[in-house]
Order: C-alpha cells, then sequence, then structure tokens
C-alpha cells in the first residue's frame, strides 16, 4: 500500500484558494443592485407646494392685465336695470334631481322671499362702466325719489361696507303696504315725510308720536342710531387720519359737483372714523334723536352676505399663490368633482360627486349664484380679476 493514500493525508484540511482580482464580481452587477437598494428620500413640499388636490396650478399664473368691471355687452346700464339684474341674479333655480326633500324645499324658497329688495353700493359699482357717471345718476334719482339710500350703523364704512346700499322707492312702498304691524295712516305720514326729504338718511323723533315710532321699529323700517360716546372718544377720534383721508378721496371724488356728498354728506364725521357725539351733542342739546332708515328682515340678508363673502375668500386661499383660474373657483363654489375620475364618469352619463342638497352652497347659502359673489367681493374690493392668456381669467385675494 502505497503511503500517499494514507488516512492523515486524505483528512488533511486545505483552505480556498484566492481568486485574481480579474474574476472577482463587480458591485455594478446587475445581480448585486438588487440587493443593495436603499429607500428613496421622502423629501418635504415647499409651503408653495401644499393645495388642495384639484390645483394642477404649481406657478404663479401669468397676469396679463387687470380686469377693471364685470360689465359685458348684455349687462345693464341704468341704475335701476343695474339693481333689477342684481336682484334677479341672485340666486340660482332649485335642481330637479338635487336631493331636497318638500320640507327643505319650502324652507329655501320662503328664505328667498322674505330678503329685502336691497343692494349694496359694491355690487352696483362693480356692474357700472364709470363709478363717476353712477354716482352722478344716484344722486339725481335719489332727488326725483326714484331711489333711496339706506346705511346700517355697525356694518362698516367705504367700498367695503355691508349695510351701505340703495332700494328703490317702489319697492319701499311695496314692502310697507305689506307690512301689518304699521297702521295705514302711519304709513301715508311715513312715506310722505321720506318724500320731503329724499337725502336724509334719518328720521327725526319729533315727526312721529312715540306710538308711531314704536310700530315702525317693530315692522323694522327704523332702527336705533349708533351709540353716543364720551367727548374723550370724540378728541381721540383725531387720530384716525387715514380713514378720513379715505372718505375725502374715495366719497367725495364719487359725488355729484353741487350735491351734499360732494362736500362728505351728512355724516362725514362718522364716515372719517370719528364719534358720532359730536353730531349727537348738537341734537340732544335740542331735544332731538335721529332713527336711521332700515329694511325688514336686514339682519339676515347681511349675515348672509357676510359668510359668502368670507367663503368665497376662504376658497381662493386654498391655492398656490392666493390666485385661481375662475372656471376652477366656479366648480369649488358648486362643490363639483374636477378629478379624472369625476370627468369619466360625467363623459358615461353616471353620476359624480354629492347632492346638491347637500353642499354648503345650498345647505348654507340657499343656492346663492356664484356669479353674485363673485361681484360682490370685486366690488368691495376683497379679490381682483386678471387675464391669464391661457386659461382665461383668474381670481387672486388683494
Amino acid at each position: 500500500m502505497p503511503l500517499n493514500f494514507s488516512a492523515a493525508l486524505s483528512s488533511r484540511v486545505t483552505k480556498r484558494t484566492l481568486k485574481p482580482p480579474q474574476l472577482k464580481r463587480s458591485a455594478s452587477s446587475p445581480f448585486s443592485s438588487s440587493f443593495n437598494q436603499r429607500k428613496p428620500i421622502q423629501r418635504s413640499k415647499s409651503k408653495h407646494e401644499k393645495s388642495e388636490p384639484g390645483d394642477f396650478f404649481g406657478e404663479k399664473l401669468d397676469d396679463v392685465g387687470l380686469v377693471i368691471s364685470l360689465v359685458t355687452d348684455v349687462s345693464p346700464r341704468d341704475v335701476t336695470q343695474i339693481i333689477l339684474y342684481i336682484r334677479t341674479q341672485m340666486f340660482d333655480p332649485l335642481p330637479e334631481k338635487g336631493g331636497f326633500n318638500s320640507t327643505k324645499i319650502a324652507e329655501i324658497l320662503n328664505f328667498r322671499k322674505s330678503l329685502p329688495a336691497f343692494v349694496t353700493a359694491a355690487h352696483v359699482h362693480a356692474l357700472s362702466r364709470s363709478p363717476t357717471v353712477i354716482e352722478r345718476e344716484i344722486s339725481e334719482l335719489l332727488k326725483a325719489n326714484v331711489l333711496r339710500k339706506l346705511t346700517i350703523p355697525g356694518r362698516g364704512t367705504g367700498g367695503s361696507a355691508l349695510g351701505e346700499g340703495l332700494v328703490l322707492f317702489a319697492d319701499l312702498e311695496v314692502m310697507l303696504e305689506r307690512s301689518d304691524g304699521v297702521d295705514p295712516r302711519t304709513k301715508d305720514r311715513f312715506l310722505d315725510h321720506l318724500r320731503a326729504h329724499p337725502l336724509a338718511s334719518g328720521v327725526a323723533a319729533t315727526a312721529f308720536s312715540s306710538a308711531d315710532l314704536s310700530s315702525l321699529k317693530r315692522a323694522g323700517f327704523l332702527t336705533s342710531s349708533a351709540p353716543s360716546a364720551s367727548s374723550q372718544d370724540a378728541i381721540g377720534g383725531l387720530h384716525t387720519a387715514s380713514m378720513a383721508a379715505s372718505t375725502s378721496i374715495i366719497t367725495i371724488s364719487k359725488a355729484a359737483s353741487g350735491s351734499l356728498a360732494a362736500v362728505g354728506g351728512e355724516g362725514a364725521l362718522v364716515e372719517a372714523g370719528l364719534s358720532p357725539s359730536l353730531r349727537q351733542s348738537s341734537t340732544q342739546s335740542n331735544g332731538l334723536s335721529i332713527l336711521q332708515l332700515a329694511l325688514p328682515n336686514m339682519g339676515p340678508y347681511l349675515r348672509l352676505l357676510s359668510t359668502a363673502r368670507i367663503h368665497l375668500i376662504s376658497l381662493i386661499r386654498k391655492s398656490s399663490f392666493r390666485e385661481i383660474p375662475l372656471y376652477l373657483l366656479r366648480e369649488r363654489w358648486d362643490a363639483l368633482n374636477d378629478d379624472a375620475t369625476a370627468q369619466a364618469k360625467k363623459s358615461r352619463g353616471e353620476f359624480a360627486g354629492v347632492l346638491p342638497a347637500r353642499t354648503k352652497k345650498w345647505r348654507q347659502f340657499s343656492g346663492l349664484s356664484f356669479e353674485w359673489v363673485l361681484a360682490e367681493c370685486v366690488g368691495s374690493g376683497a379679490v381682483e380679476l386678471f387675464e391669464t392668456g391661457s386659461v382665461g381669467m383668474a381670481v387672486r385675494v388683494v
């Protein structure tokens, strides 16, 4: 038996020989790279990238030019026609298949019917071609007892005021005739007093008896004036130079020459930010008090207008750079789905989205029209329209 086949030789442990560098597998091999992958880094979005899911505009929209007025070729040109147009375009018609029951339909229709025939001055200017021409025409119609200007205390002054607006004198007569809580003789005296003082925004308490004043207050045609302040408040109000400047520039420049409004109007001190106690001190010294003119159900009207303005501006603020195309803003107001799935369902005739009865437009605003709210915001100066050149008109928050 040869010695090279012994058990000692067969049980020898041998070490693995190293391969030359040329035969080593590189790290860039497709087999090894699959086991060495890293997870992608989750980068946080910037503040401008955080927007609504339906907002496809991550950059600022092109601004070709501002849209000064909402006037179109079919827009009314006369002040009375503008007022009638604003009132008729306030609400959208009830949809046939909107998911409304009979109780909700009756509630919406009764709420619309109860609102006064009142339009804000900001809305009228938004649909006018020239503010100066409109102010002169309003001044002439006020003197002719065709219009009546109302100012609700505590609702702001200037272009963004909620309680400063106009009403047709014929509509005022109709509302007064339909009021059951006022005596017919009191109605006649009240109308005669308004015709004799076409530019007055209030009524002296001495012009009527206490019983007549109480009935007119309960009916909603008169309201108490702003509460008086101390003399220190009147002196301390002199620092509001900016408000006085806005009154002299905006209000007086739009007024007709030779009219009372051209020199600041009756409430120039109050509009300039001063205390009404200066005016009331002279009337109270003579034993007089002034009651402001109003309309029935002005509270629900102003509440609806205020909440609608705030809601529309909040929809614009959700987009990047606080600007949004007009068509997309209309879809958000109507609570329509604008994603690809909803558009595909609409093209096939299938239902996409939620029923109108469940949207905020109908639950809270009783079907308030988008164009109506947009004109209110544009006229008050809260938003502005501009042309983009690519996606049509757009809206931005001022």
